[in-house]
């Protein structure tokens, strides 16, 4: 009677610490990047719907500080199509502290881009249609959408229009 050899598991292989150590001293001769140097969607959504403190803050402020360093208009425009959707989230979000910090975000995102934003702001404006509405973020929210106007040029008061008909310009 012969044996049959049994087929063998196959188990991946670790890196050997040769290839990892040969990967970690080429990192170490580049300069090493700054957290401004990059805008990481993956971050910043949960990081604008966050609610425990101080998660809050420094999501908040965070957001701000990418906003505002060196080159962020020309790093934050190809951005848009991944940052939208954590602005809606955080917009159509039932907490009103989540909300307040996706409106200020979306506000400081149009300061920076401009009529860049104009491509998908309709995506947003209805959330902003339904908290206008509300008494407690009317004021709140009519001011964002005049910095939206502003930041954005006379495109924008067509696509705020075609969203919130009640909507006044501040150019009118």
């Amino acid at each position: 009677m012969s044996t049959v050899p049994k087929p063998r598991a196959t188990v991946p292989r670790r890196k050997t610490a040769s290839a990892t150590l040969s990967v970690t001293s080429d990192a170490s001769t580049k300069v090493k990047a700054r957290p401004s140097d990059k805008l990481n969607p993956k971050t910043i959504d949960p990081g604008l719907r966050e609610t425990k403190h101080p998660y809050t803050f420094v999501s908040k402020e965070g957001f701000k500080e990418l906003l505002l360093a060196e080159g962020a208009r020309d790093k934050t425009i190809p951005l848009l199509p991944k940052l939208i959707p954590a602005l809606k989230a955080a917009l159509a979000h039932t907490e009103a502290d989540v909300f307040d910090r996706g409106l200020t975000a979306l506000v400081q995102v149009s300061a920076v881009v401009g009529p860049f934003l104009n491509d998908h702001l309709k995506q947003l404006l209805t959330s902003l249609s339904k908290r206008l509405m509300d008494k407690k973020f009317k004021d709140q929210v009519t001011s964002a959408l005049q910095k939206l106007e502003q930041y954005g040029g006379k495109e924008t008061l067509g696509l705020i229009k075609s969203k919130i008909p009640i909507y006044c310009s501040i150019c009118s």
